[in-house]
């Protein structure tokens, strides 16, 4: 699925998802962004003109306590974070509202090209003021 992601995205090339815990999450979120926090993902881009080149650190229980709490399967939320991961490498940006929004707006746009269907946005507004994604 997450190749299929990816195509849909319009990027080709290499992509790396290591499927983490809160603790090793949290070490990594820490040493690389100074936040003691564990978080769903984090993006390291190091994508040129080539093409997409990149790691993704990706939290299972972030996602089982995101998928638990909205309904919806663990998977599901896990690609969630690796479409959100390669939406970074593909410019977009979730730091100002506006951007957050129209970021996940894609998220879901690119699930439902793939056949997943929304996560982020499953009901409208499910998530609130979140948004403290990497």
């Amino acid at each position: 699925m997450a190749s299929r992601a990816v195509a849909a995205i319009g990027l080709s090339g290499s992509l790396r998802v290591r499927i983490v815990g809160d603790d090793e999450m949290a070490a990594a979120h820490q040493e690389f962004l100074d936040d003691p926090t564990t978080t769903d993902v984090l993006t390291f881009d190091m994508s040129d003109e080539q093409g997409l080149d990149a790691d993704l650190m990706a939290c299972l229980d972030e996602a089982e306590r995101r998928s638990r709490e909205l309904g919806h399967q663990r998977r599901e939320e896990l690609l969630l974070y690796i479409v959100h991961g390669v939406l970074h490498c593909a410019g977009f940006d979730d730091h100002e509202e506006h951007a957050r929004r129209r970021m996940h707006h894609r998220e879901d746009e690119v699930l439902r090209m793939i056949g997943v269907g929304p996560v982020f946005d499953r009901v409208s507004g499910s998530r609130g003021a979140e948004g403290d994604r990497p």
